[in-house]
């Protein structure tokens, strides 16, 4: 299976490179050899792992009413907006862009070490929703403020790094005003934070244009949640393009960053409408989980600038196995994420990830990556490019 995984890497981006890069090779080789501007953390990952001891799960749980068994079959999607995209898009009329984002974001990352999680989320929810054009960072959807906004929804309230994007913007319109979009900035600071984070290198193309509109209803609907069983997880998935694979090595982003309590609460405390916690929750894993929320609930309702707390459970600091390990072992912080062992074929991937350092994860997690950052994006004449991330160009 792993060398499976890493045959299937290696063909695709042998392709993808032969396609689009072949004439930009010695760029490429460049951008990989420069130094990055930032040493990282050396901290080591905050695991909610068990003792070696501890037995691993049935490789097929029965934590999905039919077992993870539904067929699925990955949609063949064509993208023409992605075959617009380019390598280096802003060569002549912007050619300090991505030096711009990416020193910025090594100043960023210097004053906050959470910012790489905060962007990958928030690039997650913005490709995910209508491709990535940079709806989820609209303030108010094509001029009208008085219709609902992908901020709003559910699923988007607890997004950070708004700020972020808006300092990189900010710095690139001082320098090339009305020329890089938002959605290519979001792109290209998500993957300048995976790498400062101890990720993996990927390409990223450009030349996005920005939405004008939100999607309010379809954010509500379709960003997975916390709670989703397998059966809809690789649905959402499937219905984007991705393979049960590719959808293991994305949720793979779980590796580092914070999980909300608020987003664990209903497992820990009221499963399926018991009033019980979740009993597949390993009894320690349960009470480590129940006394950080409350402890941190405590630390909030005491401070008086709630926004110093943070109601949150780390679920690591490194892109290496350990998420996919602490799955093997029914340690998965989320519901959704223990879910991947509810399915015999993402059970199988989680193995296979879980089998050594992190390698074959981190290739696959490039490759998933760089084919999310195509989705439905608007190029050419489409959308607009914004001056203000937040605001429609008409909103000015």
């Amino acid at each position: 299976m792993l060398g499976t995984v890493k045959a299937r890497w290696v063909f695709t981006t042998v392709v993808f490179f032969s396609v689009v890069v072949s004439r930009s090779k010695q760029r490429v080789e460049s951008e990989r050899e420069k130094p990055f501007l930032s040493s990282s953390s050396s901290s080591s990952p905050a695991k909610l792992s068990s003792a070696s001891q501890e037995p691993l799960v049935t490789l097929v749980s029965m934590a999905s009413s039919d077992g993870g068994q539904a067929e699925f079959y990955t949609e063949t999607t064509t993208d023409e907006g992605s075959l617009n995209l380019e390598y280096d898009f802003y060569r002549n009329s912007c050619p300090q862009a991505e030096t711009i984002v990416r020193s910025k974001m090594a100043w960023i990352y210097g004053q906050h070490r959470n910012v790489s999680a905060q962007l990958l989320r928030l690039f997650f929810h913005d490709c995910f929703i209508e491709g990535c054009d940079a709806s989820v960072l609209l303030d108010d959807s094509n001029g009208d403020k008085n219709r609902s906004i992908e901020k709003q929804a559910t699923p988007n309230r607890s997004l950070k790094g708004f700020d972020k994007i808006d300092q990189i913007k900010e710095e690139l319109e001082n320098v090339c005003p009305g020329v890089v979009s938002c959605a290519d900035i979001l792109v290209l600071a998500a993957r300048d934070g995976i790498i400062l984070a101890g990720g993996p290198y990927y390409p990223v193309l450009t030349g996005r244009r920005d939405s004008t509109q939100s999607y309010f209803d379809v954010a509500l609907e379709e960003i997975p949640k916390p709670d989703d069983n397998i059966t809809h997880i690789l649905h959402l998935f499937s219905s984007r393009g991705f393979s049960e694979s590719e959808t293991v090595a994305l949720l793979g982003a779980h590796n580092i960053g914070k999980i909300g309590c608020e987003f664990i609460q209903s497992r820990v405390n009221n499963f399926t409408g018991t009033g019980q916690p979740d009993p597949a929750l390993p009894l320690d894993l349960l009470t480590t989980m129940k006394l950080k929320c409350q402890d941190n609930a405590n630390r909030a309702t005491s401070n008086t600038d709630a926004s110093q707390s943070s109601l949150s459970i780390s679920s690591g600091a490194v892109f290496d196995s350990h998420y996919y390990q602490n799955l093997l072992r029914g340690r998965g912080i989320l519901f959704a994420d223990q879910q991947l062992m509810a399915n015999r074929m993402t059970a199988q991937v989680v193995a296979a990830f879980a089998s050594d350092n992190g390698s074959a994860f981190r290739m696959d997690f490039a490759q998933a990556m760089t084919k999310m950052s195509t989705l439905g994006v608007l190029t050419g004449s489409q959308g607009q490019v914004r001056s203000v991330c937040s605001l429609p160009v008409n909103s000015y």
